[in-house]
């Protein structure tokens, strides 16, 4: 704090000396100074006397000049120059203000970049999103993480999911493909599709078994899911790049962009998702916490074309929980 007037102080001299007042005030130094020295070695006399007067007026005239000088010099610069200052820097405040609105508007609050295993910044930030909403709107491809966020969950919300139809070749294709180039010359398409219909299952049967955290469950089963899968709360838009393949190697879990409330993405992938979700293109079920087993039978029939015994949904819901618990430790979302 101490150096600052000091410094302030000498760049005023600086400048001082810089300019005419400056020149003007040398001038009148150096013929003061000069008119005393040839009055000292002058003999006594009038002469002597008029050109130490001279030399003394001068002097008093610089001294005063450079005081003036001083004082106008600093009154001037809080007058004219601190006002100024003071001005430049509320519009840079607003200017930094506006730029930082269309960031919220058009950028994204968070990216996570293309991982091989789940990333635990992600997940927790995106259990906190979930934790605050009243909606969690799903866009995906089988809804096994949902599932698994709302049992970690620890507030109750509606869920409405748009899933994929597994009795459609084409709806598991985007995904089954995406997989095929992660795992490039290793995978097998008729194996991935096989794999992705049994998800879908497991999904659905977790879904049911989350039905006690929600008010409510609504499900859209479509035949030409969007391949980027959507995570939506009432704060925020998560949206997952599947389609985004261009970036180097193919990752199990794809680069995420996360966007808040207020910004055009969020008002836009929200249009569109309650769109969906409300049309009267593809199946509509509903699951309520008084959805019964036998219940839930008769919709898994409806969704996925085949039966499914008590043996086969147990087996189901194991698969499910092994799979919960490995994805809780790899996330480190708790048990």
């Amino acid at each position: 704090m101490s150096a600052e007037p000091g410094g302030e102080r000498g760049n005023l001299l600086q400048e001082l000396f810089w300019t005419r007042t400056g020149l003007l005030l040398l001038i009148l130094v150096v013929t003061s100074a000069g008119c005393l020295a040839i009055s000292s070695n002058l003999e006594q006399g009038p002469l002597r006397g008029f050109v130490a007067a001279v030399g003394t007026g001068t002097m008093i005239s610089a001294v005063v000049g450079f005081t003036q000088t001083l004082v106008t010099s600093a009154a001037a610069r809080r007058a004219l120059i601190a006002p100024v200052v003071e001005e430049s820097r509320k519009a840079l405040r607003d200017l930094t203000a506006e730029y930082r609105a269309l960031d919220r508007e058009f950028f994204p609050s968070h990216v996570f970049e293309p991982t091989a295993r789940p990333d635990p910044a992600f997940n927790q930030l995106m259990m906190q999103d979930l934790e605050r909403t009243r909606l969690y709107g799903f866009r995906g491809f089988a809804g096994r993480y949902a599932a698994c966020r709302l049992l970690l969950s620890q507030s109750e919300c509606q869920l409405r999911a748009v899933l994929a139809d597994p009795r459609d070749a084409d709806a598991i294709g985007g995904r089954a493909r995406y997989l095929l180039r992660h795992e490039g010359a290793d995978g097998d398409y008729d194996t991935i599709a096989d794999r992705l219909r049994d998800q879908i299952r497991i999904g659905l049967v977790g879904l049911f078994l989350t039905r006690g955290r929600c008010s409510r469950i609504d499900l859209t089963i479509v035949s030409d899911p969007p391949l980027d899968r959507l995570e939506l709360f009432d704060d925020s838009a998560w949206l997952s790049l599947y389609s985004n393949t261009s970036a180097g190697v193919v990752r199990l879990y794809p680069r995420t962009l996360r966007f808040s409330e207020g910004s055009f993405l969020y008002g836009m992938e929200r249009a569109e998702f309650l769109r969906i979700s409300n049309s009267k293109a593809g199946l509509h079920v509903v699951i309520t916490p008084r959805t019964t087993r036998g219940d839930f039978l008769v919709l898994f029939e409806k969704i996925t074309g085949a039966g499914l015994s008590e043996e086969g949904f147990q087996e189901l819901a194991d698969k499910f929980h092994r799979f919960r618990r490995e994805f809780s430790a790899s996330a480190r979302l708790g048990s």
